[in-house]
């Protein structure tokens, strides 16, 4: 994979890339006009990872650059700042760095640094070794949190020794609101966190009017979009098969204090069959499916998208709110839907500038 060349001058000319090629794709479908999301031109990943490499008694922080001709072909290049990441992250790489290399006991072994930041400066920093951690090592890595006002994490084979705490909490402001989030290591979050905060206005503004229905959330991992939803509807149903995500998702309902919001830890699949009545047991009879009244559904799937049974499933739901990170898979999917529904809302969010990547969202409304 390239890495990304932050050109903030050029920013407008790859957006207006992106809008043209999105709506020369999405042209057979009739949508409406296109919404357009910018993100900020750079500084706006709130979490990365970098390879440590060592020569010498030097390390720095490394990536790769693939060769487009033999993708076995490597280079490997010097990171002394990397304008993708947050402002904090880069602040702290260099400071990071020197004590890493300037320590042997944090350096020995070391291969990997992880950053999972939030808009409010909170950081945590996990260290990855092929070695196992000790209490010498321990000792080490309290002094360099204090050092650096940070959180760590240290991570080898088997191994996993978190010092202070094992996630960071982002706060969104959103239509006047502010929304706080668990965010755990090693789980998945929105990394833009600026575009983040527009997906959720997006989504809170096209469900609005449906507070006497419910809503049915598919892959809802920590609960992102449940939490800004919420107050949108009568009840909220969200499943997700991750058990971190799930527990984390249940966390931040109580956190945020909402009360009308359920997460159950089930496949999108396994929901599927057990709407239909042809999956039982405890899971499932907790969910008490026959309170619902489901107008909406939100799904928010993986980059691969939805087989043809899940997006047969979707077309039962007057609405259908579809984020995805896939524009490809999102047109074969909309194959599908638009036999029974027409695209109503569509939107470019610029989640990954200077790449070839895009999220989009699309509300489809059930022809009549």
């Amino acid at each position: 994979m390239a890495i990304p060349v932050v050109d903030p001058v050029r920013y407008d000319e790859q957006l207006k890339a992106k809008r043209a090629r999105l709506e020369h794709d999405f042209a057979r479908f009739s949508p409406p006009p296109l919404e357009i999301f910018p993100s900020p031109p750079s500084h706006y990943r709130q979490r990365c990872e970098f390879r440590v490499w060592h020569e010498g008694d030097d390390l720095f922080y490394a990536m790769f650059e693939v060769d487009p001709e033999d993708p076995r072909q490597k280079t490997v290049v010097r990171l002394e700042a990397y304008p993708v990441a947050s402002r904090r992250i880069n602040a702290l790489m260099p400071r990071l760095r020197e004590r890493l290399r300037d320590n042997p006991v944090l350096r020995h072994r070391l291969f990997q640094v992880e950053f999972l930041t939030t808009l409010s400066g909170e950081a945590l920093v996990t260290l990855i070794y092929h070695r196992p951690l000790d209490d010498a090592w321990e000792v080490e890595a309290r002094a360099l949190e204090a050092a650096l006002d940070i959180m760590i994490i240290g991570r080898a084979r088997k191994q996993r020794r978190v010092l202070t705490r094992d996630h960071v909490w982002e706060c969104l402001a959103v239509d006047g609101r502010d929304f706080v989030y668990q965010q755990v290591e090693n789980s998945f979050t929105q990394p833009n966190a600026e575009i983040c905060r527009d997906m959720l206005g997006w989504a809170r503004n096209v469900t609005r009017g449906s507070q006497d229905r419910d809503l049915v959330e598919l892959y809802c991992g920590n609960g992102n979009f449940t939490i800004a939803l919420a107050e949108n509807f009568r009840r909220v149903l969200a499943t997700e098969i991750s058990r971190t995500s799930v527990a984390s998702a249940r966390k931040n309902l109580a956190a945020n204090h909402i009360d009308n919001a359920e997460v159950g830890r089930m496949s999108a699949e396994e929901f599927a069959l057990a709407l239909k009545g042809q999956k039982q047991g405890r899971r499932v009879a907790e969910m008490a499916l026959d309170d619902y009244d489901f107008s909406t559904v939100l799904v928010d799937p993986p980059r691969a998208g939805l087989d043809e049974q899940s997006c047969r499933q979707l077309c039962e739901y007057e609405r259908i709110v579809y984020i995805s990170c896939s524009p490809e898979t999102l047109v074969h999917n909309l194959e599908t839907l638009t036999q029974t529904h027409t695209v109503t809302r569509f939107a470019l969010f610029d989640q990954f500038p200077w790449t070839p990547h895009c999220e989009c969202g699309v509300l489809l409304e059930r022809r009549t």
